[in-house]
């Protein structure tokens, strides 16, 4: 059982910034993919972003692109997103994801061998 520990979350005001970590109980080198994800209140999850090692490429929801950067450190075994220009429909409980051993679905949602962290909130303000 992998375990994957978000933090990073808080409160900011519109173009504001914040990073989140992953912290993996596992070797992250030896991932499929990892990806972050959001659910806002009275809506469905989505995916933010995920990197994909073995391809080389990392991947954004049209609304993030050019604001968030996703990244990986395998020495740490944790992955980030640096999330700037925030803004208040970026308001969400973010998830990260990983799977291992296994292909995942879009933005590496979980599959077979997957896990998902607890979230962490992230409040914008205007």
């Amino acid at each position: 059982q992998v375990q994957l520990v978000e933090s990073g979350g808080g409160s900011v005001q519109a173009g504001g910034s914040l990073r989140l970590s992953c912290a993996a109980s596992t070797y992250t080198s030896t991932s499929t993919c990892m990806g972050w994800f959001r659910q806002a209140p009275g809506k469905q999850r989505e995916g933010v972003a995920a990197v994909f090692p073995g391809a080389g490429r990392t991947t954004y929801t049209a609304s993030v692109k050019g604001r968030f950067t996703i990244s990986q450190d395998n020495a740490a075994n944790t992955l980030y997103l640096q999330m700037n220009s925030l803004k208040p429909e970026d308001t969400a409980m973010y998830y990260c994801a990983a799977n291992f051993g296994s292909a995942g679905g879009a933005y590496c949602a979980p599959g077979l061998r997957g896990y998902w962290g607890q979230g962490t909130q992230v409040t914008v303000s205007s």
